[in-house]
């Protein structure tokens, strides 16, 4: 037996086996999976973006134009003028100066950390950040200190012990997600940018789940927070509410120049491919012409967690689209999943490393396609297996936030493995980009960027009354075959605000 299989039957006894599963047709609300009819509960396509009619037919247009491949790098000769337009359309859509995009959100949160924290830098980080942040600290060579989850207090403790004094010589960086992807909690932004001007250190928060769910016209948690202009790196994706492929940054121009010069990943790797960026490019103008899709997710995100609380999962009744329902056991948690199926609802089990062990959960994902008929069916279909499993729903559900004195000497058992000391290779040390120049620019990296005063969208239905009550028809029968139980049906509102475009009338959305 080879070390290789040894270790998969490992993983196989400690119930962290993993497998891809097959989805037919695009990520809509329903999909075919492993050639099952399921209600797809587990996507990141936050407004059903990623199959809207627009968004193909100018991805297919791209292809025609220039092409599947943008051929090198971006400093070679990968920029193009698709990458161009996008990132003016970013920068305005974010009220930043300039953007840049990248190839994915973990390349673009590797790329930012590793230019603005190296050896003699402190880094702080809070405890439940996204892997690509994590390994971004890892590859800096900077000192991390990881912070406890969404704990103030313990940041401050962490700025004043670890990182010196404000005209200390070694740079201090804060870096967060906004909406944290396994949990579906909101930072304390303001809190954090408070305490980053107080210590002198610089702000990267990940918008990755925030924009399109979050702040006025969807621009994500900062702007909620009337943070825009205060926080140095903002980092998006456009592989979520956006629904392609890719990420970017927005920052000062001085800022931007400086990634450009610095940021390894947009260095050594091919630009992001035409299509997908001419397909964000046309999600991010329906979400800007049409704003009421972020309203529609939120609106669903509240009946997902109204019934869920009513089938007495310990839920709170309002918060973000992404809820967790945790489990703790990997195998419970992965039978959850599979009972879950086989009534018809698909809602991953997440289970170590991606969450901490004894954490096992369920994460649940409304989307803006979703219809509340189809959220209120999930939520019977899991308390009806949790029950069948012999578990008590009151005990699943997202996790409590514990609080320690702000004094306390920290006990971080994850900040080892999380944050294990890397030896470069000599490769890595041929090509680390840490001449003289880099570092005094990273002392003159402006601390905040410029902010434009916004501009507010209109409202736009998109939907004649008779094709509101159709959609409401097709929906009510899609709820009942994905079912064993008939759910009670509600009738059609004129004029429904929500409800928005579709490709077909009445057209079962699994084929």
């Amino acid at each position: 037996m080879s070390d290789i299989e040894e270790r998969l039957e490992e993983l196989e006894r400690l119930g962290l086996s993993r497998r891809l599963r097959l989805i037919s047709g695009p990520q809509g609300p329903t999909v075919l999976l492993d050639g099952r009819p399921v209600l797809l509960l587990c996507s990141n396509n936050y407004l059903g973006l990623a199959d809207h009619p627009r968004v193909r037919q100018a991805a297919a247009e791209a292809a025609m134009r220039w092409g599947v491949g943008a051929g090198a790098s971006r400093l070679v000769s990968g920029t193009m003028t698709i990458h161009r337009r996008l990132e003016e359309r970013l920068a305005a859509f974010e009220r930043s100066e300039a953007c840049l995009l990248f190839g994915s959100g973990y390349l673009a949160n590797v790329g930012v950390i590793d230019a603005l924290a190296g050896a003699g830098d402190t880094i702080f980080s809070d405890e439940l950040n996204h892997a690509s942040i994590i390994d971004g600290c890892r590859l800096s060579r900077a000192e991390v200190v990881v912070y406890r989850h969404a704990d103030m207090e313990h940041l401050d403790w962490s700025l004043r012990r670890h990182g010196g004094r404000r005209d200390d010589r070694g740079g201090k960086l804060i870096v967060t997600d906004s909406v944290f992807s396994m949990d579906g909690e909101v930072a304390p932004l303001e809190d954090i940018v408070e305490l980053a001007h107080m210590h002198g250190a610089r702000t990267v928060v990940d918008e990755a789940h925030a924009t399109g769910a979050l702040g006025p016209d969807g621009r994500g948690a900062i702007a909620e927070a009337g943070l825009e202009g205060e926080v140095d790196v903002l980092v998006g994706t456009l592989g979520k509410a956006l629904g392609s492929y890719g990420a970017y940054v927005c920052a000062d121009a001085e800022m931007v120049r400086y990634l450009i010069n610095t940021a390894r990943p947009l260095i050594f790797s091919t630009a992001p491919p035409p299509p997908a960026v001419a397909g964000a490019l046309a999600a991010l103008e329906i979400l800007c012409e049409r704003p009421h899709r972020v309203e529609r997710l939120r609106s669903n995100a509240r009946v997902l967690r109204r019934s869920l609380a009513g089938e007495g999962f310990r839920v709170q009744e309002d918060g973000m689209h992404i809820v967790p329902l945790i489990v703790g056991d990997e195998r419970v948690a992965m039978n959850l999943c599979q009972g879950a199926i086989e009534r018809g609802v698909f809602a991953q089990a997440i289970r170590p490393p991606t969450v901490a062990g004894g954490t096992s959960r369920l994460r649940l994902t409304a989307m803006a396609s979703h219809t509340p008929e189809e959220l209120r069916m999930a939520a019977r279909v899991l308390g009806d297996v949790a029950h069948a499993m012999g578990l008590d729903p009151a005990e699943i559900g997202p996790p409590p936030i514990e609080r320690r004195a702000a004094d306390e000497e920290p006990s971080l058992p994850d900040a080892e493995p999380f944050f294990p000391e890397v030896e470069p290779s000599t490769a890595e040390l041929a090509l680390e980009l840490t001449t003289a120049e880099v570092s005094a620019g990273r002392e003159r990296l402006a601390s905040a960027a410029r902010s434009r005063p916004r501009s507010p969208m209109p409202f736009d239905a998109e939907l004649p009354d008779d094709a509101s009550s159709d959609r409401a028809a097709a929906s009510r029968d899609r709820a009942t075959a994905l079912s064993e139980q008939s759910m009670p049906a509600e009738p059609a509102t004129a004029n429904a605000p929500f409800d928005f475009e579709r490709e077909t009338a009445a057209v079962p959305r699994a084929a």
